[in-house]
């Protein structure tokens, strides 16, 4: 049997030739992809990364919720201005506990990857409640009801245990105690602060939505906002670098 007989058959079948194309694709694809989930070396591992905080995550959730996403990324690419602008460029595992990761290219607002700190807990407030005063030029819409609306942290357990199923280390102890670290991470003067830190090592417990007495959602997308970047020490990336 010649070449051409064999090959005739995928020429005069349409159906037959997609078929063999879907089983190529499908052959190459796991070739591809499936060693990547066995090498350790593709995970990086970089000291300083730790799961949110109950606040953060409720936080994390208002900022998808909210639609955030669409006009802020986070993600620094590794180009000359956007370093000299944003800080330091994104690694991979700062966001290997997002579900999903709020990278992107699409930028109306400016670049949140580093914002942790930049700003006053106040700037925050006013900035989420009247964008205008604080950058006269800011197309950002107000958002003047998370301050008033009161944080809802009954599902942020629930939550917590979706995430641990999905690989991010929240022990029992964490999950069963994420109401109580929500209120305690939100106050200016709680007694179970040093617990808190222990858990999640480098959490800032505060007071951040400007009411003393509630935890509202201001609370939880501020104390988000204002851990983003902050989580790795970038002067000893940069000098295991150099030393390189």
């Amino acid at each position: 049997m010649s070449l051409w007989s064999r090959h005739k058959i995928f020429e005069t079948n349409s159906i037959i030739l997609l078929i063999g194309v879907l089983i190529v694709i499908a052959i190459g694809g796991l070739v591809e992809i499936v060693p990547l989930f066995y090498l350790k070396s593709t995970i990086e591992k970089v000291e300083g990364v730790r799961p949110y905080t109950p606040l953060e995550l409720a936080g994390r959730n208002i900022y998808v919720r909210e639609g955030c996403y669409n006009c802020h990324s986070q993600m620094v690419r590794p180009l000359r201005d956007e370093v000299e602008r944003y800080g330091h460029y994104s690694l991979a595992a700062e966001s290997m506990y997002d579900r999903p990761f709020q990278w992107g290219s699409k930028r109306t607002g400016p670049d949140l990857a580093r914002v942790g700190n930049k700003y006053s807990d106040e700037w925050h407030r006013d900035h989420l409640n009247d964008p205008r005063a604080v950058v006269p030029g800011s197309i950002m819409p107000s958002y003047p009801w998370l301050a008033k609306n009161d944080l809802d942290a009954e599902h942020v357990a629930e939550d917590m245990k979706v995430q641990a199923a999905l690989g991010v280390p929240y022990t029992p102890e964490m999950i069963a105690k994420a109401a109580s670290d929500i209120r305690t991470q939100a106050t200016t003067d709680a007694p179970n602060a040093d617990d808190l830190v222990k858990r999640y090592p480098g959490a800032q417990v505060r007071n951040f939505g400007g009411s003393p007495q509630r935890v509202t959602e201001a609370d939880a997308l501020i104390a988000y906002l204002q851990m983003l970047g902050t989580q790795v020490d970038f002067k000893l990336y940069d000098n295991k670098a150099n030393v390189r």
